[in-house]
């Protein structure tokens, strides 16, 4: 589906955007593709040693996926700016509980238009977004902005 700008009203929702469960195979496949290995992300002994319940998900890889949304939507060549601010960590889900639809480890990208205007002899938007887990939980928020053809 192509986005026009003429077609877009400041208010306009951005399609939803949910994942499946995160898992700590998750974790460990962004680990490797992005070189982070912080133990936090996958050593359940120094989790525990510095405070938490369990092992976190890297707050980028909650970014990728806020990406991913963007660009399920507007194609990447579009892209002018992402800015966002991580509220809150994500647990992965245990394997026995990936079937679990209200699984607090399920990702929700949503939006809306909040500004359209020119800029460098473009029409763009600007878009706020919010990633929350099924039970509601912010993960973070921010915003993007597009340029978009008429």
């Amino acid at each position: 589906m192509a986005v026009n700008y003429d077609d877009i009203k400041i208010g306009d929702p951005i399609p939803s955007y949910t994942t499946g469960p995160i898992t700590r195979t998750h974790l460990v496949r962004y680990a490797g593709a992005s070189g982070d290995f912080n133990p936090l992300h996958h050593d359940e002994t120094f989790a525990k040693m510095i405070g938490l319940d369990t092992v976190i998900a890297h707050g980028m890889l909650i970014m990728a996926i806020a990406g991913e949304a963007i660009t399920a939507w507007v194609e990447n060549k579009y892209l002018r700016k992402v800015s966002v601010r991580f509220l809150s960590m994500t647990e992965p889900v245990d394997w026995n509980d990936v079937e679990n639809t209200k699984n607090r480890a399920t990702i929700t990208v949503s939006g809306k238009v909040v500004k359209k205007y020119e800029e460098n002899g473009e029409k763009r938007i600007q878009c706020g977004i919010v990633a929350k887990d099924a039970l509601g939980s912010r993960k973070l928020d921010g915003f993007f902005i597009v340029a978009l053809p008429r």
